[in-house]
Formats: C-alpha cells, structure tokens, sequence
C-alpha cells in the first residue's frame, strides 16, 4: 500500500474514532487534512476503479437505507419530528385526490384508458371516499377499502354518511333506523338513478315502494342456507359454545325449512306454523324435501321433528326471534311477494335502496335478509365483470349496522372490496361490535378495514384506550428546573399521540382517522347538510311556489333565447344573401371591364387627300 493510502486510512479512522466519542472539531481536522492524501490517490486510479468503487459505494449506502435498524431509526426520528400524526406531505403522497386518481384503473377498469388530462379532471369520487378534511387538504380512502365509523350519538356519523351516499358513484344500498338518510340524500339520489323504498314497519309514514319475500332463490340449497344465516343473524348475539352450537343447529333447521317452502310454493306464514308445530312440519315437510338433489335437508328436517321435546324446543327458540316480524302487519306485508326488483337492472341503472327498520319492531331479521340478497347477487354478477369488479361499485351504507343489518362483515370485509362492492359501516362503538360478533370476528373486522373513523362521544374506557393505542406514542420533550429556575436537565418521555381523553371529548364533526399507510389524521368531516347541493334541495322543497315561479322565468327565459336565436339566424341569412348579391354584381362588373380591355379596337381609315374625281376634270 503506497503512503498516500495509508495516510488516508490513518486519518480517516482518526476522524470516525474522534466522531463516535463526541470530538468534533478532532473529526472536522482529521477529515480536512484526509483531503490532502484523498486527491493525491484519486489522481493515480483509473476509470474502472471509479467504477468499482461508486459500485460499492451505491450498495453500501443501500445496504445502510434498507436494513431494520436504518428503517426504524428514520421512522422514530419522523414520529418525534411530525408529533405521530401524518404530515401534510404523507396525506399528499398517499391519501389526496391525485394519489386516488393514480388508482383510478385499478378500482375502475373501465377508467383505465383515460388520458393523463382526463384522469386529472375526473371526480375523485367516483374512485374514492372523502374521510376528512385536514387543514387545506382533503383525505381520502379507496372505494375498495373499507371504512367502518365510532362514535355516540348526535356527533355527525350520519351527516357524514349521507354525503357519501350522494358522491356514490354506483349503485348504492342504505340501512338505517331512522329516515335521515332517506330524507337527505333521496331527491339527490333521484337525479342519478330510480330510488327504491323497503320500509317494513312504516317508519316515518314513508311507503315501501318494493316488497321482498325472504323465499325468493330459496328453491336453491345454497340461496337457502345464505337466507337462514341472514335472518339468524339479526337476532343472533355473540356468546359462549352453547350458544354457537345452538345457532349452528337452528340454521340447518330453518335453512331446510325455507328450502322445502320455496319447493312447494308455500309461504313464510308456513314455515313459522312449521317451526311452532312440529306434527304438520312432520306431515309436510319431508315430502317437499323429496323434491330436492341434496338430501341433507331432508334429513336436517326429519331430526328436527323427531327429537326430544327439549331438544327442539331450543332450537325453536333460536329461529322464533327470526321470524317475529310476522307478527308485524306491516313488515308481514312488505316481505309478501310482489314488487321486487332485479339485482342486475339495480346495479345498471344506479339505482338507490332505503331499507328503513328499527330494532324494537322486530324488522332487522327482514332489513338483513335483503342486504345478503343484494350483496351476494352483486357479488355473483362480478364474477363476470372484467377484472371481477364492478363497475361502477356498489355501495353498501349501513348506518347502526349491529342494530338492523349485521350482515357477516367478518368474511364480507375481506372480500367486497376486490369485487367492487364499498362498505361504509357504522357503530355506536367498538363494544357494540364486540357485543354482536364476538372478540375474534370483530378482530378479523378491524384487520381488514382500510380506515378507521373514530367521532367524539365514546365513554368506554377499554374502547378509548384501544383507539389512543392504535394512533400510537410520541416522544414528549420534558425540563427540569432547579429553585433558582435555572435548567436542571432535559429528558423525553412517551405519551400517547392523542390521549383517551381528547378522544372522549373531540367535538361534534371532529374526527380521528386511523387510516392504512399513514399516521393518524385529527380533521373535521364534512356534514351533508352544509353542502351546496343539499341546502339548495332543501330551500326548493320549502319553498314550492318559488320554484313553479322560477320554472315559469325559466320558460319564459328559454323562449326568449329561442327567439333571439332564430333572429340571429335569420339576420345572418339575411346578410350572407345581400353579401352574395353584392358579390355577384361585383363579379360582373368586373368582369365587363376585363372584358372592355381584352377587346381588340377596330381602325377606320379615312383620307386625308382624296384624289380629285376625274370625270370632273
């Protein structure tokens, strides 16, 4: 080794040395006079030496970047820099209007021969969900993600949803227990699609406008198991062994009950005189059972009505509560077959669905049953879609969810998103949902949602304390002073980036957003009733004989543009006439004096000395 390159060495390993204990300036100096060595020796190597070196330079410094240590020292150093929430540069890079338009093919494939110039003037609602706005910017999340939304009552969950329900761009299916909803968002929702009604105990005197009898598809094994598990699912709670073991037995016995219905043309009224009466369900049942190529419900049926009294009687207790709105005229009349509807011509046409209940009535089990029936047969028409999608998406709204519509998020959460179908889901809070899935299907639930709303109001101390502990910690610069107030020490400590506490009191529209690959988000959603669009319906509705009044000026306004349109018309016929005329005499003027100076003059000649006449001489 030449002395340039040891000197080099020597020095450079004086500078790290010095470094690591803390000697700058000996590293500052120890590194300047490295430069001296450094010039010599460059000066002496040749090109593919650089090459070699710049090689391994790259792979060192990627080796570095790459490794766990480097991943979680840089990701320490930006929580203590951005206090553990998502700067506005994440929200940009990863949550913002342009990094959901990028994915404007993948969610929509009908989107992804778009132009760079159309892609950046396409709505961002049609492939995303606006969450929140923080600041200047706005949040968003991927209409394939799912969204599920915490909070107690009367702090904005349902002004949200309703705006997300108009900037729908599909098709879009609504629960609800009240007629908020229907009342924000239906004369919206009337410009983009035909809007249907499923309200099965006259919620808010609105009338259904379709029917849905829960033995539709049940001729078919599969249709028929999919509908028991939906109807015992509104009635179902969470609970220990037993409890699954007896649902699981009442969803055979219902499962062939509806089957064997469907089969001979009966109604639902039948199958609860089955399920109370086990004698006619002995006559009637297994011959209609013949009819079908499983025979497993046959014999499902045959145990049913031929087991101990006591063991039936806890499977009946299991399948009365799903069956209770029978008892309700009014549910009993919108679930008698009548008007339904065609899932397919639904999605094509964007229509909107309001399945209105409220728990009390007994009307979830009805309320649930329909949205299975909608999601699985969309989910079967996206099957055959290109790329499997939708598209446009479905939307499946669910406010209080576990009230009347707790459809199987557990499986439906892993698997709509990819098919097209955006679920919007919210809860009261996360106890509710423990309450009615159980602890493992809730954490499956929360595994595979994209983003997590979290409203103010929530008083569950094991509920604030989960949320405070997905949004993480923050290192809390602490000062010590002495009694002469002089600093004693400086330390960090870690706390939570929001507290239990700021969770339980966020005001109302205030939101915490934990969302996939950013930091938590503090914002405030935006209400449907502060939107342009709405308030403008609603002034038209208050004021009924201002918009004949407007209509009127309207008419009047468009004929008159009509009539100035056809004066304009006519005087610009009227002027390219005279123009032509005015051409066509110039043309032949011009066209006489041309021919004036093309004429050849015709000479006379005339004596100027005539010859005197001879005959006079």
């Amino acid at each position: 080794m030449t002395s340039p390159a040891l000197l080099l060495t020597a020095l450079v390993a004086v500078a790290l040395i010095a470094w690591r204990r803390g000697a700058y300036g000996v590293a500052a100096g120890a590194g300047l006079f490295a430069a001296l060595p450094a010039v010599t020796l460059m000066r002496q190597l040749t090109w593919p030496v650089y090459l070699a070196v710049g090689v391994l330079g790259a792979v060192v410094v990627w080796h570095r970047w790459a490794r766990s240590a480097s991943i979680v020292t840089r990701w320490s150093a930006r929580t203590r820099r951005k206090a553990g929430v998502a700067s506005t540069a994440d929200i940009v890079r990863h949550a913002s209007a342009s990094a959901m338009r990028r994915r404007s093919g993948t969610v929509r494939p009908s989107l992804a021969g778009l132009s760079r110039w159309r892609r950046r003037r396409l709505p961002t609602s049609e492939v995303a969900v606006e969450l929140c706005r923080a600041g200047v910017v706005r949040v968003w999340s991927l209409i394939e993600d799912v969204v599920i939304i915490f909070g107690g009552p009367r702090v904005g969950k349902t002004g949200w949803l309703a705006g997300r329900v108009i900037d729908a761009p599909g098709a879009a299916v609504v629960t609800s227990t009240r007629t908020d909803l229907h009342d924000l968002c239906g004369p919206l929702r009337a410009a983009k699609g035909p809007v249907f009604v499923f309200n099965a105990v006259g919620l808010g005197g609105i009338p259904s406008t379709i029917t849905f009898d829960p033995l539709t598809g049940c001729a078919d094994p599969v249709t028929a198991v999919e509908r028991a598990t939906d109807l015992l699912a509104a009635t179902g709670r969470a609970g220990s062994g037993d409890r699954e073991f007896w649902d699981a037995q009442a969803r055979r016995v219902l499962a062939a009950l509806l089957h064997a219905a469907a089969l001979g043309g009966k109604q639902m009224a039948d199958v609860l005189r089955w399920v109370a009466d086990a004698d006619d369900a002995a006559r009637e049942v297994p011959v209609l059972l013949r009819r079908s190529g499983v025979p497993a419900f046959e014999q499902d049926a045959t145990q049913f009505v031929s087991t101990n009294e006591r063991t039936r009687t806890s499977v009946t207790s299991s399948v009365m509560p799903a069956l209770g709105w029978l008892t309700h005229p009014a549910a009993a009349a919108a679930a008698s077959p009548g008007h339904g509807f065609d899932v397919a011509q639904l999605l094509g046409t964007r229509a909107t669905v309001f399945l209105l209940g409220a728990e009390e009535t007994q009307a979830a089990p009805l309320v649930c049953a329909l949205t299975g029936h909608i999601a699985r047969e969309a989910r079967r028409l996206a099957a055959v879609e290109p790329a499997g999608r939708l598209d446009p998406p479905l939307t499946l709204a669910l406010d209080e969810a576990a009230l009347i519509s707790p459809v199987p998020l557990e499986s439906w959460t892993a698997d709509m998103g990819g098919r097209g179908v955006t679920i919007l889901a919210a809860f009261q809070s996360r106890a509710q949902l423990l309450a009615k899935w159980g602890e493992h299907n809730t954490a499956t639930i929360l595994n595979n949602t994209g983003t997590v709303m979290v409203f103010g109001g929530t008083r569950d101390r094991d509920d604030l304390q989960f949320w405070a502990t997905l949004a993480g910690e923050r290192d809390e610069p602490i000062t010590t002073t002495d009694l002469h107030g002089r600093v004693a020490s400086r330390t960090t400590r870690k706390v939570p980036v929001v507290p239990p506490s700021q969770i339980a009191n966020l005001p109302a529209g205030q939101v915490l957003v934990i969302r996939r690959g950013i930091g938590p988000v503090i914002g405030r959603a935006t209400m449907a009733w502060r939107r342009r669009d709405v308030r403008t319906a609603a002034f038209l509705r208050r004021h009924p004989r201002l918009v004949k009044q407007l209509w009127v000026v309207r008419d009047q306004w468009t004929r008159a543009v009509e009539r100035a349109r056809i004066g304009v018309v006519r005087g610009y016929d009227a002027l390219a006439g005279l123009g032509a005329s005015v051409g066509r005499t110039g043309r032949a003027d011009r066209a006489r004096r041309a021919a004036s100076s093309t004429r050849v003059p015709q000479l006379r000649v005339v004596e100027q000395n005539p010859l005197p006449d001879r005959g006079t001489r």
